[in-house]
């Protein structure tokens, strides 16, 4: 039985008006579109036959306009949260998230003015994380789960029963293919996939769209897990986000939700078997990079790390400049890639402990927008008393809990087994 209390209309008024203007505020923020690196810095490197370090100082990104005035923004953001604290109180949990938000827009508008310096990377760490955190007392540090699972992944992806079918379908097609499976899940919705040439990765979720890379190559499967990676999760939580009726700030989503959102979609794509031995490498590869970066590697050592892999030149260096970009050619890393392995571990571990303490439906609010775990017990407040609306679009598997939480209800027992004595008893039968 719900004894929650409704909010009176001037105060859900009052949220509305103030979340409202961190949307507003945060809108010519555009952190990926200010730290990309030029192509003819890619042109340049080809040319110099990958044996030069690509020209990217705390000069270049002077030519690349942030399109906002730096200490307008802060201040602009330090406005609304002083205006929340006044409006909203100290200690309301609804203050308290959204003055967290500010801050951390503050940070974002510090890091991007830092670009090309150590400082950016710094921020950068603050906001994502490092390669040397831990998640948990005692626990492996992401570096360390980086070697454990690349070890593991090395021996799946020689296995040719194991290998990904080639890669035949363009980008036009793969649009046209993403486009019908939007309808289906969003019929009328006005999401849509398109085609786009600034772009580092093979694709990337936006407000109301996917953008596909224009000289990006894709089989089934991959468009498979874009539709569950982009489309079920980043565009679902921000069609969730945006029909938010006051917590409007859902819609979008700071960089600590990032952790959150990454993570939801890999666990998407494994909990549909839709990733790969090849995928997760490539992830892990990336978390592999970032810790060599934080141990003094520069551009030339990480390129040499993806060649190592078998890559081509033009994929070693698109992979390698994604993990450098913000930074310069010897700086510190952009910590951003780590989010996926790192997001995929706090979510699974928040679901399969919900699930052990008998709240399961805590885990359908991971999708309510751009949300993070440590605000879910304060959603679930939120959404008793009416203030948050419940995620209208649910992919399956947490439309219906009574699977996940069948799966997940062992997840305490498997894990507190010894793997070492697991793989002593089993020797004589693998």
């Amino acid at each position: 039985m719900n004894n929650k209390i409704a909010k009176p209309s001037t105060y859900l008024n009052e949220v509305k008006a103030l979340s409202d203007r961190i949307v507003k505020a945060q809108q010519p923020i555009r952190i990926l579109d200010s730290i990309k690196w030029d192509d003819n810095i890619k042109q340049t490197f080809l040319e110099n036959k990958c044996k030069k370090l690509p020209d990217v100082t705390a000069e270049y990104y002077t030519q690349r306009p942030l399109g906002f005035d730096p200490a307008d923004k802060k201040q602009e953001f330090h406005q609304i949260e002083r205006d929340l604290a006044r409006k909203l109180g100290q200690l309301n949990p609804l203050s308290v998230i959204m003055r967290r938000i500010c801050r951390e827009y503050q940070d974002v508008v510090d890091m991007l003015v830092a670009r090309g310096t150590p400082e950016f990377s710094n921020i950068s760490q603050a906001l994502y994380g490092s390669s040397q955190d831990v998640f948990h007392v005692g626990d492996p540090s992401i570096a360390e789960l980086g070697s454990m699972m690349e070890g593991t992944l090395s021996q799946l992806v020689q296995l040719d029963f194991l290998s990904e079918e080639p890669k035949t379908i363009n980008a036009k097609d793969a649009v046209a293919i993403l486009n019908e499976r939007i309808e289906k899940v969003f019929p009328g919705g006005g999401l849509r996939a398109m085609i786009s040439d600034g772009i580092v990765s093979d694709a990337a979720a936006g407000t109301d769209y996917v953008k596909l890379r224009a000289d990006a190559m894709f089989n089934m499967r991959d468009i498979r897990v874009l539709e569950v990676h982009e489309i079920w999760v980043h565009l679902g939580t921000t069609l969730n986000g945006m029909s938010q009726p006051y917590c409007t700030f859902l819609g979008k989503g700071p960089p600590s939700s990032t952790v959150t959102q990454e993570g939801l979609a890999v666990l998407m794509e494994i909990l549909t078997f839709s990733s790969t031995p090849n995928r997760l490498m490539r992830l892990i590869n990336r978390v592999r990079a970032i810790t060599l970066i934080e141990q003094g590697a520069d551009f030339m050592d990480i390129f040499a790390f993806f060649r190592a892999k078998g890559l081509d030149d033009e994929e070693c260096y698109t992979l390698t400049s994604r993990v450098f970009r913000g930074s310069s050619a010897n700086g510190m890393p952009f910590t951003k890639d780590l989010t996926y392995i790192k997001g995929f571990v706090l979510t699974y571990n928040f679901m399969r402990l919900a699930v052990h303490k008998g709240r399961p439906d805590r885990i359908p609010l991971l999708f309510c927008g751009k949300t993070m775990i440590e605000d879910m017990k304060v959603l679930f407040d939120l959404v008793e008393e009416g203030t948050v609306q419940a995620p209208v679009f649910l992919p399956p598997q947490f439309s219906d809990m009574m699977g996940l939480s069948a799966w997940m209800s062992f997840s305490r027992f498997m894990t507190s087994l010894n793997f070492r004595q697991l793989e002593q008893d089993y020797a004589n039968i693998l």
